[in-house]
Formats: structure tokens, C-alpha cells, sequence
């Protein structure tokens, strides 16, 4: 269902529009932990680590591909806000075809490069075949991953944070039973995860497509918007490209971290394979409430309405907060017992490691919850620069405490590692907020001007209209 929201309660719209999107999450971090479950518990603790040391490669994958998405989406949203019909379809195709570049570019690189990547990551020998089947195999599925999270943006960016959630469930659900089906009955070992992966979003993606085709009249394509207009394009790359820039610096940190903890042996790299897992199931809410932002910040952003997006960012904020507190809470009592579930046999020491990186964490989940507000608050709006020099700090701040606290300390200066570029990260996130509406505050009549001509459409055709002019439309 089309969801506008432009107007309403700004707290009350936020929220429920996060609770789907929380709930899919949930699920898809369900799916994730019971893979590692399987794996471990079926396939021991080599095949974990296995999966874990090349995890973050293709968690990588997953940041880049999904910023830039979530990048095109932001144009979709804004569209959409402004109640331009006509734009929101042909942001639909221009997001189309970008994304089939990318999923070209990315895939054929990984395909030729991925041994020589392992390597890099200090993946030990002993599990060097299992760790490339593994990722090798998740590439090839590239595709579809990448597929359905343009659908499913495309959908969110509409207002409707539900029927993704449905198809999420339903595909975290068969996930889990193709897993079991391929590792545990036809005995494929770590490939059997892979392709369960691969064929649960294969499913997905047909059912995104006939649900769009069905239920949203306005993103039924008309020959005429698949007539590429680079400047466009180059609207939508504007945002995409940063926000997959910002995602990939991410990402970089993480493979650093990780390359430095594979150097530590299996028992290390599964104890922090299994403290991960944990860590992102336990801050889904706020992840959620973030992801929620950035649509209520775009469409708001595309009409105009920024005093509202002041207003959700304040509530939202206070409700990040009590959740960081109710999560670190949770997670502290209840670390190792969470762990030991990921074990075949129960591993004193690789539960004490896990747990120790969970009780230095979950400190700093409080800043973790107001980079998600403010970043994507941020992105929602189009302002991508801010978000991706905050990435950049969180990189440099967490190489460096990986790098030298772990020479220092040991796998506790790992543990460090993530939560002081969380604190890096959020400083520079939540003063790039404020100066951004000081900024518009500075602008008020020149976007009022501005706003009102695009509405009162003093131009020659809305054709012309949609290709050339910036969403930058703002009171």
C-alpha cells in the first residue's frame, strides 16, 4: 500500500513505518544466525570459520550494492514526494540500468580476483577451499541479491514498509529449510549454504516483480520512460554513488578487522564470527528506525516539509537511545548463552573471546543508534558528503585501533576497534545535521522561491521539468 508521509504525526508515521522493516530484519538476521547455526553445528567448527573469515567479503558486497540502491531509491522517494508521477517511473528505469552496470562491474572483478582477496584477508590455508567455494558461489548470485533490494527500495520508497517485510519472512523461512535440505540431506557442505541463499532470493525477486505489477499502477513502465536522459542519471548517481562509497569505506574497516582476527587462528575467528552475529541482531531496532528516516526524510525533503523532518529526527532520536540502553542490557547478561548456541560441542574459550568483544560493545551502542538517525536523515535528504566523510573517519578510526590496539592488546584492541569509530562517526554525522538546517534556514526564501515555481510548474513541459530540475526543493 502507497503510504504518503507528508503528513500525519511524524513519531507515530516513523514507527510504523520502522516495525515492518524491523521485523524483516529480524528475519533476515534469523536467517543469518541459523545459517551460522547449521553450519557450525552440522559442518563443525573449521566450516565455521570458514564462513565467517569470508563473510565480510561478501558483506561488502552487500554494502556497496545496497547503498547504491538505496542511493536511486532516494530520487524514487523524492519523486514520489513531490507527487510527480512521471518522475517516479522513469527514476525506476534509470535505477534499473544502473544497477545492471554495477552488478556487471562488481561481479566480473570479484570472479577473476577472489583467491588473491582471501589471501589478503589472512584466511589460513586449512580453510582457504571452503572459505572461496563459499563466496565464490554468493557472487554468482550477485544479481539477484542486488534485484531484490531494488525492488524492495522501490516499494519502501512508495510509503510501504510491509510488503517487503512479508517477502522477506517468507524468504528467511525457506532460506532455512534450503540450507538444511542442501548441507544436512544431500550432504553438500558449505556450498549447500551458498545456494540456499541463491535460490531464497531467486524466489524473492519473482515475487517483488508480480506484486509491483499488480499493486502499484503508478510504476507500470511506459516505453517512452526507458529513454535514458544522462542528466537524470547523473541526479540519481549524485546520491547513489556516495552513499555506496560511504557503505564501501564500511566495509573496508570491517574486512580490516577481520583480516586482523583471522591472523589469530579458527577458534578466534569463530568466537567473533558468532559475537557479530549477536551484535546485529541485538541493534536491529535501531537500524530499523533509521532505514525509516531516510524514506520519511526523502519524501518530506521532495515536498518541501522540513520543519517535519526536524520533528521526526528529535523523537526518533529519544527512541534510539532507550533502545541502545534496552539492547546493551540484554546482550551483557545474556552474551554467552547466545554463543553457545552457534557451537557443535561447547568451547569454553571460544565463548569467553565472543563474550569479550560483546561486553566492550555493547557500551557504545547509544552512538551506534545516532548514526543511523542522522545518516540517514541525511541521505533521505540528498546530502550525501557529510555521511560519506563520516564514513571515512569511522574507517581511519577503526584501521587504526585494529592495526595498533591489537599489536598493543591483543584481540581486546580488536574489541575497541568498531566502538571508537562508532564515536568518531556519530560527532561528525550529528554535526553535519545541524549544519545542514542551518544551511536551509540561511536559504529560506531563495527555496522558497524555488520550491513554489517548481510547483506552480512555470516550466515549458513537465517532461523537461522532471529531467533537469534537482530535487532540491525545499522551503
Amino acid at each position: 500500500m502507497i503510504k504518503d508521509m507528508t503528513v500525519g504525526n511524524p513519531t507515530g508515521l516513523i514507527i510504523k513505518f520502522a516495525i515492518p522493516l524491523l521485523i524483516g530484519n529480524l528475519f533476515q538476521q534469523l536467517y543469518n544466525i541459523s545459517d551460522i547455526i547449521i553450519v557450525g553445528r552440522i559442518l563443525g567448527v573449521n566450516a565455521l570459520a570458514a564462513a565467517g573469515a569470508s563473510a565480510p567479503i561478501f558483506f561488502t558486497i552487500l554494502l556497496v550494492t545496497f547503498g547504491f540502491t538505496a542511493g536511486l531509491c532516494v530520487i524514487t522517494a523524492q519523486r514520489f514526494g513531490a507527487k510527480d508521477e512521471i518522475g517516479v517511473r522513469r527514476s525506476v528505469t534509470h535505477s534499473i540500468v544502473a544497477s545492471i552496470i554495477l552488478c556487471f562491474f562488481v561481479t566480473t572483478i570479484l570472479c577473476f580476483y577472489m583467491h588473491e582477496i582471501l589471501r589478503k584477508m589472512n584466511v589460513p590455508e586449512q580453510i582457504m577451499e571452503d572459505a572461496h567455494t563459499f563466496i565464490f558461489t554468493l557472487t554468482l548470485g550477485l544479481s539477484l541479491i542486488v534485484g531484490y533490494n531494488l525492488l524492495a527500495g522501490f516499494i519502501r520508497a512508495l510509503g510501504d514498509s510491509k510488503t517487503p517485510l512479508y517477502f522477506l519472512i517468507f524468504s528467511s523461512i525457506l532460506n532455512i529449510i534450503l540450507n538444511l535440505l542442501f548441507i544436512y540431506v544431500l550432504k553438500l557442505g558449505i556450498i549447500g549454504s551458498a545456494l540456499g541463499t541463491i535460490v531464497a532470493m531467486a524466489i524473492s525477486v519473482i515475487c517483488c516483480m508480480f506484486y509491483i505489477g499488480k499493486k502499484f499502477p503508478i510504476l507500470k513502465l511506459k516505453k517512452e520512460d526507458w529513454k535514458l536522459n544522462w542528466d537524470f542519471m547523473k541526479t540519481h548517481l549524485n546520491v547513489a554513488v556516495p552513499m555506496s562509497l560511504q557503505f564501501s569505506v564500511l566495509a573496508i574497516g570491517l574486512l580490516i578487522i577481520q583480516a586482523v582476527c583471522n591472523s589469530f587462528g579458527e577458534n578466534t575467528i569463530a568466537a567473533f564470527t558468532s559475537a557479530l552475529r549477536i551484535e546485529q541482531m541485538s541493534t536491529q531496532p535501531l537500524l530499523a528506525l533509521g532505514f525509516a528516516l531516510a524514506t520519511y526524510s526523502a519524501q518530506n525533503y521532495g515536498a518541501g516539509q522540513i520543519k517535519r523532518i526536524r520533528q521526526g529526527v528529535a523523537s526518533t532520536s529519544i527512541i534510539s537511545i532507550i533502545f541502545s540502553i534496552f539492547a546493551a542490557v540484554l546482550v551483557r547478561f545474556y552474551g554467552e548463552n547466545f554463543i553457545d548456541v552457534f557451537l557443535k560441542e561447547k568451547n569454553e574459550e571460544i565463548i569467553q573471546i565472543g563474550h569479550d568483544y560483546l561486553n566492550i560493545s555493547t557500551m557504545f551502542y547509544i552512538f551506534l543508534g545516532q548514526i543511523f538517525i542522522f545518516r540517514n536523515t541525511l541521505q533521505g535528504m540528498g546530502k550525501t558528503i557529510i555521511p560519506l566523510l563520516a564514513s571515512i573517519v569511522e574507517l581511519l578510526t577503526r584501521s587504526f585501533a585494529a592495526i595498533y590496539l591489537a599489536e598493543k592488546l591483543g584481540y581486546l584492541g580488536i574489541c575497541y576497534a568498531s566502538p571508537i569509530s562508532w564515536v568518531g562517526a556519530a560527532i561528525v554525522v550529528s554535526l553535519g545535521y545541524i549544519y545542514t538546517l542551518r544551511q536551509i534556514r540561511n536559504k529560506k526564501i531563495y527555496h522558497k522561491i524555488k520550491w513554489l515555481s517548481y510547483k506552480l510548474r512555470f516550466h515549458r513541459k513537465v517532461e523537461i521539468e522532471y529531467q533537469k530540475i534537482s530535487p532540491d526543493n525545499i522551503k
